[in-house]
């Protein structure tokens, strides 16, 4: 897919920090299926953020979920939304979680964007949700840290894009010790997922970038704040994924997935509309 070219570097950066040692490009264990591209049909409403589809025989009463989705494209994410029945609003803003970040840097930005959409849809969401692939996940950070845009959020899906800072600058040799402060308000839905308040599903790979904390380090430390247990599975995911874990407490789902390489990171994406499913 075009709009991956940066994947093969991964360039899911938080600011100031390097970009991550590159993946391999290729490795030949399995394969690597991907979507055709297609444009389901519904209606399209593009604002200066991003651009609104509801697909065709949606109902548009006023209990339509909403998914706002972060670093995706375009296509795929309507394509999931079209499968699943619901209503996504799609955002690019380029590559690193720090570009995703800026665009709710305001904590009424959020409220203003569902409100602008709502008005230009004239739907009034039921529920809304949050999605986001790697950089991505940055734009759910920072949304969620606005107390009335967290209340509003009802779910959160985060494809293999929590990241950290190492705290001394750098990996350790065994386990290594990782920033916490961008990581508070995963922990904080988790828990609300956990006690069936909010739905949180979470997947990580196991690229190790080098540079920053990998989603698998981020995992391990939110299971262990949450004393939630990881539980090894072997067993084909989406998209010809190969599933290695997974923690579940109440509405919240972790699941880790095997690969080191940059298509193992994108297969993730493609598998979007399987772990929408998973969320509804």
């Amino acid at each position: 897919m075009r709009f991956c070219l940066a994947c093969l570097l991964l360039i899911a950066t938080l600011d100031g920090q390097q970009a991550q040692n590159p993946s391999p490009m290729v490795e030949h264990t399995r394969e690597h299926p991907r979507l055709a591209q297609e444009s389901p049909s519904g209606r399209r409403e593009k604002l200066d953020s991003g651009t609104l589809f509801i697909p065709a025989g949606v109902s548009s009463a006023d209990d339509l979920p909403v998914l706002f989705f972060f670093h995706g494209g375009t296509w795929l994410p309507e394509m999931a939304a079209a499968k699943n029945g619901i209503a996504v609003f799609s955002v690019q803003a380029g590559n690193g979680s720090g570009s995703y970040a800026r665009l709710f840097e305001n904590p009424d930005r959020f409220a203003a964007l569902l409100k602008e959409v709502e008005a230009r849809s004239g739907v009034h969401f039921g529920r809304v949700l949050l999605g986001g692939w790697s950089a991505g996940c940055g734009a759910i950070r920072e949304i969620l840290k606005s107390p009335a845009a967290y209340q509003r959020v009802e779910g959160v899906l985060l494809i293999d894009g929590i990241h950290t800072d190492y705290a001394d600058g750098h990996p350790g040799p065994l386990e290594s010790k990782i920033g916490t402060e961008n990581l508070d308000v995963w922990i904080q839905f988790a828990r609300d997922a956990i006690a069936g308040r909010k739905h949180m599903v979470i997947t990580h790979s196991e690229i190790f970038p080098g540079t920053f904390a990998s989603t698998t380090e981020t995992a391990d430390y939110l299971l262990r704040q949450l004393e939630v247990k990881r539980e090894a599975v072997l067993k084909w995911g989406p998209m010809g994924t190969q599933q290695l874990s997974e923690a579940k407490a109440g509405n919240f789902l972790l699941m880790g997935f095997a690969g080191n390489s940059a298509p193992d990171h994108v297969d993730q994406l493609h598998s979007l509309s399987e772990y929408l499913k998973l969320l509804l």
